[in-house]
């Protein structure tokens, strides 16, 4: 996956799936759909997901003032966010791009 193909998708439409937003609105979250539109502007892929149940999808990293990982598809007609959160330090590396093994 590509992060033109994200792009592309995402200038259609964003459709937060039901457990990306019940993720976002955690207390301990609170990530806002800014936010969301931000890591998927400006974010890396750090990981793909190919074979995913829910379609080839992939893991965006963005650090703004905080650290946040949205697992997202493209559609042909939108972007699905499958889900959202504030990476782990333990179990993420210090630039949040890698996981500890």
């Amino acid at each position: 996956m590509t992060k033109e193909e994200i792009l592309i998708a995402k200038n259609k439409k964003i459709l937060f799936l039901p457990h990306a937003i019940k993720q976002m609105t955690r207390l301990d979250r609170m990530i806002s759909t800014e936010d969301i539109r931000e890591v998927i502007e400006y974010g890396e892929i750090i990981e793909d997901y190919p074979e995913d149940k829910r379609g080839a999808s992939c893991l965006v990293a963005y650090i703004n003032q905080r650290p946040i990982h949205v697992v997202c598809s493209p559609k042909d007609d939108y972007l699905a966010i499958i889900t959202a959160y504030i990476p782990d330090p333990k179990l993420w590396s210090a630039n949040f791009t890698k996981r500890r093994k």
